[in-house]
């Protein structure tokens, strides 16, 4: 049986519990399509089961939630040999085995094909960091042209990719950062305004607009979101989408305390019919154009995935990690 090189888990850890082992190419049944992945972005959610917090994962498994590359088969499918497709969500990497390899075999009902001609370490960091922003501002903060949006984790890969998805549709966009010498890549981004981010910026963000923003996209969590909610107006609406802040919950919570009088809260957490839904093929052709800005951080290679996993823990990429096989 031919066999491919897979990143392996067999238990919770640190970045050194993926190992690189020689694995069987998994088999397509009807309906299946294996994927000759050639890139695949690194996620939150993915550093968090490796260190151990999805009890529902079962061991040993291959992580990655997204991928791009070639079909190699596809029974029973409308896609062909050599198609440039992207997948994302849907069980991968948690279920069933996902991208952390050289092949994957997912539903075909969570792939799009795609007509580019895109670097894969371009294409590779797009299907999930473009569904999580799109999602996030056009279906929980349901985003419209003028608004006032303020991205509170700025220079997370999601929320560079929000702040240039959110500006090509005519939002003033407003973004946030611990570091000062992170504004340029803000600006570059698509952000109009930035904030140095000392965990309390609800005051200045009032001072510069009566009242607070239109929309609120909190990447930080639960750390910032307190304040998060006091920066937006009577209103608005603050969608909790990432956890970068590592804390997963309050310690206490009131929530007539916290959540001002006519301030919306929502979350956003994409699933495969969100990733399907999105305008893959148009977003795609944007970059391409130069009209809509992708940061790429750091790329690696899968022999390299241990030192991936440490540059996302510890933030050193300034823009998404992309991992070629």
């Amino acid at each position: 049986m031919p066999d491919m090189k897979a990143a392996m888990m067999y238990q919770p850890g640190g970045p050194e519990v993926l190992h690189i082992e020689r694995r069987p190419i998994p088999v397509p049944s009807t309906g299946q399509v294996l994927l000759r992945v050639k890139a695949f972005g690194l996620n939150r959610s993915e550093l968090f089961t490796r260190q151990g917090h999805s009890p529902s994962v079962k061991f040993p498994r291959i992580l990655g939630i997204e991928a791009v590359g070639l079909v190699e088969e596809a029974p029973g499918t409308r896609f062909s040999k050599g198609d440039v497709v992207a997948t994302a969500m849907g069980g991968m990497g948690r279920v069933f085995d996902g991208s952390y390899a050289e092949y994957t075999c997912v539903p075909a009902t969570q792939v799009q094909g795609i007509k580019t001609h895109l670097p894969w370490e371009t294409l590779g960091a797009i299907p999930e960091m473009l569904q999580t922003a799109w999602g996030s501002l056009f279906k929980s903060l349901r985003l419209v042209k003028g608004e006032r949006l303020l991205i509170r984790g700025g220079t997370t890969s999601v929320g560079l990719a929000a702040a240039a998805i959110a500006k090509s549709r005519g939002a003033i966009v407003w973004s946030t950062s611990r570091r000062p010498d992170r504004e340029q890549l803000l600006r570059k981004a698509g952000a109009d305004e930035v904030f140095i981010d000392t965990g309390t910026i609800a005051d200045e963000v009032r001072k510069r607009v009566s009242g607070g923003v239109d929309k609120v996209l909190e990447l930080i969590g639960t750390t910032t979101l307190v304040d998060s909610l006091r920066c937006a107006k009577q209103g608005g609406i603050v969608c909790m989408t990432g956890i970068v802040g590592n804390q997963w919950s309050f310690d206490k919570f009131a929530p007539m305390e916290v959540i001002p009088t006519a301030v919306s809260l929502t979350s956003y957490a994409g699933e495969a019919e969100d990733f399907m839904r999105m305008p893959l093929e148009e977003l795609t052709e944007q970059i391409a154009a130069g009209s809509l800005q992708v940061e790429v951080g750091r790329v690696f290679h899968l022999d390299e995935i241990v030192e991936a996993h440490r540059c996302m823990e510890e933030n050193k990429a300034g823009g998404k990690i992309v991992v070629l096989t």
